[in-house]
Order: C-alpha cells, then sequence, then structure tokens
C-alpha cells in the first residue's frame, strides 16, 4: 500500500509540473494570444508625439497608444497587461513575423509591398504627407513654392524625395538625423519647411513647447492609410481586430482620440476610413 500510495504521489507531482511547464513556456501567450494569456505584447512608435511616444516617467501616449489600447481591451487584455515594444519603421515587419509582437499600431501605411509580408487590419486613419512651416510664414501655401527654399526631413525620407524628384526639384533638401532637430532648424529659421505625415507633424506641433509656432499648410501629396500589422495568415485575429476598430469608431472613442492627441495643431483630419484591409 505505501508503495502504491508512493507512486500515485510521484505521478501528481510529474503531472504537475508538465501542466505548470506548459503553462508557463507558451510563447503564444507570452507574445499576446487573443485573450488567452496574461500579457499582449504590442509593437508602437517610442519617439513621434501624437502617435506613440514613451513619456519621461516611462509611460505612452498617442493616438496609436489609444488605438492599440482599444483593441487590446476588445481582444480581452486590460491595459495594464499591455507589454510596449518599440516597433522602428525597418523592423515592424521583422517583429511580426518572428512572433515578438502581437500587432503593430505604429503610423504604419499599407501598400502592396508590405502585404507581400504582413496582413493588415484596417485602415484605422488616413494620414497625407504635409508640410510644416512657421506660423506666421504665408509664402509656402503649394508644393511648388518649395522651388528655392530649405525643405527639411529625416535621412533616407520618401516624403522629401517625393517633392524634390516630383513636387518642387528645385528645392534645397536638408536631411537630418531627427524630427527634432528640423523643428529647432524650422523655429531657427535655418529651414522654411518639415515634411512628412500630416498625423506626424500634427503631433509635433501639439507638443506644449511647440503650441502657436507652427502650422500645418494643409496639402495632401500622398494618400497614407494606416492599419495594423499582423502575422500573415491570422484572418482569425485580423478579424477581431477589425471588429474592435469599427466599435471604436461607432462609440466616438476613435474621435475621442483624434481631438485629444492632434487637437492643438488645429489639424483638420480625415473622417475614419471604411475598414476593408486584407
Amino acid at each position: 500500500m505505501k508503495l502504491r500510495k508512493a507512486s500515485a504521489a510521484a505521478a501528481a507531482v510529474v503531472v504537475l509540473s508538465l501542466t505548470a511547464t506548459a503553462c508557463g513556456g507558451d510563447s503564444a501567450d507570452s507574445a499576446g494570444g487573443d485573450g488567452g494569456g496574461d500579457k499582449i505584447t504590442i509593437g508602437i512608435k517610442f519617439d513621434q508625439p501624437g502617435l506613440g511616444l514613451k513619456k519621461p516617467d516611462g509611460t505612452f501616449a498617442g493616438f496609436d497608444v489609444d488605438v492599440a489600447t482599444y483593441v487590446a481591451k476588445e481582444l480581452g487584455y486590460d491595459a495594464k497587461n499591455i507589454e510596449w515594444k518599440q516597433a522602428p519603421s525597418a523592423e515592424r515587419e521583422n517583429l511580426i513575423s518572428n512572433g515578438d509582437v502581437k500587432f503593430v499600431a505604429a503610423s504604419y501605411t499599407i501598400n502592396d509591398e508590405r502585404k507581400k509580408k504582413v496582413d493588415f487590419a484596417g485602415p484605422y486613419f488616413l494620414a497625407h504627407q504635409d508640410l510644416l512651416v512657421r506660423a506666421d510664414d504665408s509664402s509656402i501655401t503649394k508644393a511648388e513654392d518649395l522651388n528655392s527654399k530649405k525643405l527639411c526631413s529625416v535621412t533616407g525620407s520618401t516624403s522629401a524625395q517625393n517633392i524634390a524628384d516630383k513636387l518642387a526639384p528645385k528645392a534645397d533638401l536638408q536631411e537630418f538625423g531627427g524630427y527634432s532637430e528640423c523643428l529647432t532648424g524650422l523655429e531657427n529659421k535655418a529651414v522654411d519647411a518639415l515634411t512628412t505625415d500630416d498625423s506626424i507633424l500634427a503631433g509635433y506641433a501639439s507638443q506644449q513647447e511647440h503650441q502657436g509656432k507652427f502650422k500645418l499648410a494643409g496639402l495632401k501629396l500622398s494618400d497614407e492609410p494606416y492599419g495594423i500589422g499582423l502575422k500573415k495568415g491570422d484572418t482569425e485575429l485580423q478579424k477581431k481586430i477589425n471588429d474592435a476598430l469599427t466599435k471604436m469608431v461607432s462609440d466616438g472613442s476613435w474621435q475621442k482620440a483624434v481631438t485629444a492627441n492632434f487637437g492643438p495643431a488645429n489639424y483638420k483630419n480625415e473622417p475614419a476610413p471604411k475598414i476593408d484591409a486584407s
């Protein structure tokens, strides 16, 4: 009898050990299984005011953060259970395909080239390439006005090349390492305009230290439909996120997030786009 009891106890320990290992070692949960795990990992930008910004106190703010938080809640995760992971533009596809994140919400324009590597939910926002100029500058009202003026953008920017190649070939293109350097140059009159997505420009212009100094030109030099990137073929998650985005628009949370994050720049955003990405 003692032997039988000892064997049964040992077997129970083995079963419990295997169960604990299975629960603790599930990488899908740690990266965020839809409502199934304790945590969900989401990729965002850490350095874009108004969209995705890591603040000095370690918290995160921005429109993309608000959208991702809403979606996560609809998937079954409280805000406190979100692990934010930095998703620089060049790393977004790798983070998704490697399973480092469940999805990415990071001013991520949907295009055919990217859709070869990842799937998208959305779009949840329609941005346009625009110009940021000084608030008292009335000399730039269209792209052609940049000819013979100094245009700033970050190194390797497709937005800057779009203007230099097609719209204002005589513009004096100045490429800096980051948008903050461009803003300093714009404020100091070292450059005349900064170009990138209007949502990004509005985010910078809405920062407290920049309010009243700059304005958007209000040009629509390109269409940039932002989507939520997720692993290729995950149609179940794609549908859940699309349902969450639809609800966010219908209950007013989407517009509230737009106003909160871009309002101080007097940014005239497009209405919520039709959700039709696949």
